[in-house]
């Protein structure tokens, strides 16, 4: 697995960029969507995660489980103080 590469600082819009490639990538445990925390070092710069990624709501939707989480919550009928 690829800890480290030599890469080529490219311009992005009026940024500077650094694409990372894809074992590398898998070894720090980056994906999509990942939030990071860039911090200035004495001889460049570190990128470490910070946090979770968030999920798409396809992702979210394909996790939900009806049966923990208790199917349908849409009333047809009032409920509560509205039946009142």
């Amino acid at each position: 697995m690829a800890r480290s590469a030599k890469l080529t600082v490219q311009l992005w819009g009026n940024s500077l960029a650094v694409r990372i490639p894809a074992t590398v990538a898998r070894a720090a445990h980056f994906s999509v969507g990942q939030p990071v925390e860039i911090t200035i070092a004495d001889d460049g710069v570190l990128v470490k995660r910070a946090g979770m990624a968030k999920l798409t709501l396809a992702q979210k939707l394909a996790a939900f489980d009806t049966a923990r989480h208790g199917g349908e919550a849409m009333a047809t009928r009032p409920v509560g103080t509205e039946a009142v």
